[in-house]
């Protein structure tokens, strides 16, 4: 039911530089709980808003991958708060599944409203095709949102959700909170267009991601804002989908910064990430990071190529490793980026097996790209998976390549006056550089098991990457429209 009336809202609001985001249904450690698991858990979840401190300097010793970066980050907020928006209109929705705001293949546009919603949804009703989102627009609709305020507390209410081909959302100068599970703060799906522009989101429930998108994706377009997340399995960013975020801060935490699924994107141009992952949905992995990039095999993304793309900005790491790749091939391509790992135990890349995919061959495949780029931290490839480590452009690794002993294939490529300095002995299995791309530093490289020599060119072959299949029926495919029916006014008995 839909009430509609005039009244001010003045409310202040406390802004804690935090952010995470995900999508429901996967059975992943880091990201996704089952609709089941994240109902059961509903009152457990710790949704206090924790202080996060995300201009820290570095200590000694923390992992500092880049010092310097020709492009600056933002350094401070420009997202709106609750008190600078003029609230003209109030538009409620309290039903399950239903919507404050509906746009049905057509041109709409609201500012100046505040929009609230309650009521409970369930399952891919919900996920995938809008059910219960506060504000929904689907069937090649064109909505224009500026100057709002969405606050939605409910299971599966999502703030603002684009969903189907043809339909676009273009949202500014605006505010979201979502407090309940499963509640992501803009939403994407089956091949939907969302625009947004200096946001200010939060969310607190679990599998939250403020930047959040599901089975068949879309393309998604952040600029400025900040987007905080608080919840289990709720980064700043759930990628299924192509999504760029430009001049923004983003922070989580408890989840990763980021999570890409399957054969999907996230660039990052001049943007502030920190991450603090110190939670889990389950037992399928047993390591924290900032970026996580998989292929879960549930159907909500397809296989193929995953990419990771960070030019200019700052990622801060506060627990675990940098970047973990799983049951993928990944490219990693950094350029200008300053990347910190607070975590002294953390490494900068772990490509390995975890508890997706098939045993045996879902390892990560990767190609790590590192243009301008400084980098610290050790990498390492386990024996399921294989690297492609490129450095360019006058870029510097500090740091060692599976130290405790040869496992993974890893093929590196040193130019443009770049050089690798070792921390440790090393072990990879093909190499090109010049005479000059290696200092030893005191240890030893071995390459295809023979020690390399100081002072020695050297030209190696690199890997051929792909993905393994794993079974999967096509998964990540675009739904043309919701299932057949009713939408249904309450969740169904059961969950996944």
């Amino acid at each position: 039911m839909r009430k509609r009336t005039l009244k001010k809202a003045a409310i202040a609001l406390a802004m804690a530089m935090m952010l995470s985001l995900t999508a429901c249904g996967k059975e992943d450690s880091t990201t996704e709980a089952t609709t089941a698991a994240v109902t059961e858990t509903a009152t457990e979840a710790d949704t206090t808003e924790k202080a996060l401190d995300t201009t820290a300097a570095s200590t000694e010793e923390a992992t500092i991958s880049s010092e310097e970066t020709t492009t600056e980050a933002p350094a401070a907020s420009s997202a709106p708060k609750k008190e600078d928006i003029s609230i003209n209109d109030t538009i409620t929705d309290d039903s399950d599944g239903g919507h404050a705001i509906l746009a049905d293949g057509e041109a709409a546009s609201y500012s100046n409203v505040k929009v609230e919603k309650t009521g409970e949804a369930d399952g891919d009703e919900a996920d995938f095709y809008g059910e219960n989102a506060a504000i929904f627009a689907t069937d090649s609709a064109t909505l224009d949102l500026n100057n709002i305020v969405v606050e939605t507390n409910g299971t599966h209410a999502n703030g603002v959700f684009s969903y189907g081909e043809g339909t676009t959302v273009n949202i500014s100068d605006s505010v979201i909170e979502t407090t309940g599970n499963c509640s992501g703060g803009i939403m994407t799906t089956g091949g939907g267009t969302m625009n947004a522009t200096n946001l200010y989101i939060h969310t607190t429930g679990n599998s939250s991601a403020a930047i959040r998108s599901d089975r068949g994706g879309g393309t998604v377009t952040v600029t400025n804002g900040e987007y905080i997340t608080d919840g289990k399995g709720s980064p700043a960013i759930y990628s299924t989908a192509d999504i760029t975020v430009n001049d923004a801060i983003l922070t989580s935490t408890s989840s990763q910064g980021v999570v890409v699924e399957g054969k999907n994107s996230v660039t990052l141009n001049n943007v502030t990430l920190t991450a603090d992952n110190n939670s889990k949905n389950s037992d399928k992995s047993s390591y924290y990071q900032a970026v996580m990039i998989y292929q879960s095999m549930s159907g909500d993304a397809a296989e193929g190529d995953a990419s990771f793309t960070m030019n200019g900005g700052s990622l801060t790491n506060k627990n675990g490793d940098v970047f973990f790749v799983n049951n993928t091939v990944a490219d990693i391509n950094l350029s200008n980026a300053a990347i910190t790992n607070l975590d002294t135990s953390g490494v900068f890349l772990r490509a390995a097996a975890a508890g997706w995919g098939n045993e045996g061959s879902n390892g990560g495949k990767v190609n790590l790209n590192a243009s301008s780029q400084e980098i610290s931290g050790d990498i390492l490839v386990d024996s399921v998976s294989k690297l492609n480590f490129y450095l360019s452009d006058n870029s510097s690794f500090e740091g060692a390549i599976n130290p405790d002993g040869a496992e993974g294939e890893v093929y590196v490529e040193i130019s443009g006056s770049s050089v690798w300095k070792l921390t440790g002995d090393s072990y990879i299995t093909s190499l090109t550089c010049d005479i000059d791309s290696i200092d030893l530093n005191g240890y030893t490289l071995y390459v295809n098991g023979t020690a390399y020599t100081a002072g020695t060119a050297m030209t190696g072959v690199k890997l051929t990457l792909a993905s393994e299949s794993s079974g999967s029926s096509g998964g990540g495919d675009r739904p043309s429209a919701p299932p057949d029916g009713d939408r249904p006014s309450a969740p169904p008995d059961g969950g996944r």
